[in-house]
């Protein structure tokens, strides 16, 4: 099999490239948006809210300037994840078919909104921090030309491909569309990344075909070097033997005896040397950039909150394990449904979440107290019994619900901009289906046209 030597490239072609640069209709200088006038909130009392934990009510640009001129906060997000509206033309409403937010950008338009967000969450995040950006294929090249610019192309780390519904039965001329990407990048060279694997199975264990006789362990045979020419110890010849051509050892010499020595190097009749690599010492098969498990929660008959394009909760556990620790703070500026903020809360992480939909804090604040509601083949399972009362996230008791919650989201904070009015009822369910306000909003979200420049609702995750 051909392999490839990377090389560095030569200093006039370094000197001849500049950074590829995409250019649109109203893009502003990045020092006019960094200079965007923070929001004026008002502090909400919920029970026992603390700012390691916070929720604005507000455009989230005006939220990320505050932000990036809290001490607290700029510098310190570990990890970013957004799923920002991908410029569908498109109105969304919730599963009973509460208006929850328009997505009718235009291209150039839209790449303004993204990158002025961008330019802030750089800010914002932590030399060590990363982020995740969620998009469509209408939008995720134009995309990474913008993040390539702000966070740098040598920072790029993986377009991750995620199989996001089932197989769908076109009557169009085109493929089925079941996928969308999580570009990845990171702000600097050296982030926090915690290594995610796939359990074993006897599928995927197949390579582990060889078995030591002495211990009985399962192994697998690989190649001692890797490519590229290297001056230093591996480099050097390691028992009469120069690396293949083009080629050097993965260890240093001294390295190779010790594994030798402990029996861990295979020995060919013809007296090459490969590595044994045993199945019981991984944790299990590294995940790789192609995502098939994690289908939104419509498609998996799960517990869902109701929110449009609402994503897998799985999905960001996955994002928030490999990319951030304990305690490290985790932002989420198209709040939405709220996954994001359940999914850090429930792995210990500080948390701050921003959406301007009412529809939106609405469903969050009815999560945060109420857990998901069932759907698919969980709506006929037997429902616990009621407990006696719960209370709210502002004080007061609630009648008691049947406990059907996956986590309770407790001690957090809310901000509100008072020119959004007034807040919405946390324990308010969405407009019925089967009522006169249910029929009018279906009627509604039928005939509901673009007419001038609609206010854009930052919200989908």
């Amino acid at each position: 099999m051909a392999t490839g030597v990377p090389r560095s490239p030569s200093k006039s072609s370094r000197a001849d490239s500049g950074p590829v640069l995409l250019s649109y209709p109203g893009k502003k200088p990045a020092e006019e948006i960094l200079r965007t006038p923070p929001g004026i909130f008002e502090h909400v009392p919920t029970s026992g809210g603390g700012l390691s934990k916070r929720l604005y009510f507000a455009e989230n640009l005006e939220a990320l300037a505050h932000l990036a001129q809290d001490r607290e906060v700029c510098g310190k997000a570990r990890l970013v994840y957004i799923d920002p509206p991908y410029a569908t033309q498109t109105v969304f409403h919730s599963r009973k078919l509460a208006h929850a937010y328009e997505d009718v950008f235009e291209c150039a338009e839209y790449l303004e909104f993204i990158r002025e967000r961008l330019l802030l969450l750089h800010r914002i995040l932590a030399d060590d921090g990363s982020i995740y950006v969620h998009l469509d294929a209408k939008m995720v090249f134009h995309v990474k030309l913008l993040m390539d610019e702000i966070f740098g192309a040598g920072n790029f780390r993986n377009c991750i491909t995620r199989k996001k519904s089932n197989p769908k039965n076109y009557t169009r001329k085109q493929f089925g569309n079941v996928s969308d990407y999580l570009l990845f990048y990171t702000k600097s060279d050296q982030y926090v990344w915690n290594k995610q694997c796939e359990p074993w199975t006897e599928e995927r264990a197949r390579e582990y075909q060889y078995v030591e006789p002495e211990t009985g362990r399962r192994y697998m045979k690989v190649p001692v070097h890797a490519p590229g020419v290297r001056n230093g110890e591996t480099g050097k010849p390691w028992r009469g033997m120069m690396p293949p051509p083009g080629k050097h050892w993965q260890f240093a010499p001294a390295t190779l005896d010790e594994l030798d020595a402990k029996g861990e190097i295979y020995w060919s009749k013809n007296g090459n040397p490969r590595r044994k690599v045993y199945l019981d010492a991984s944790d299990g098969v590294s995940v790789q950039d192609i995502w098939l498990d994690y289908r939104d929660a419509h498609n998996q008959m799960v517990h869902i909150s109701g929110y449009p394009t609402e994503k897998n909760i799985n999905l960001l556990r996955r994002i928030i394990e490999a990319s951030s620790n304990p305690g490290d703070l985790v932002l989420d500026c198209f709040a939405g449904s709220g996954t994001t903020l359940v999914a850090a809360d429930m792995l210990g992480r500080s948390w701050i979440g921003a959406d301007n939909s009412p529809e939106a804090l609405r469903t969050m604040l009815h999560r945060f107290q109420h857990g998901t509601e069932p759907m698919g083949d969980f709506v006929g399972k037997q429902t616990p019994k009621r407990k006696a009362s719960a209370p709210s996230l502002f004080g007061e008791e609630l009648p008691a619900t049947p406990e059907k919650r996956l986590h309770s989201v407790e001690g957090f904070s809310l901000f509100a901009d008072p020119r959004l009015g007034k807040l919405p009822d946390a324990a308010q369910e969405p407009v019925g289906t089967g009522s006169v306000e249910g029929r009018e909003a279906k009627a509604k979200a039928r005939t509901t046209k673009r007419a001038g420049k609609a206010v854009h609702s930052q919200t989908v995750v």
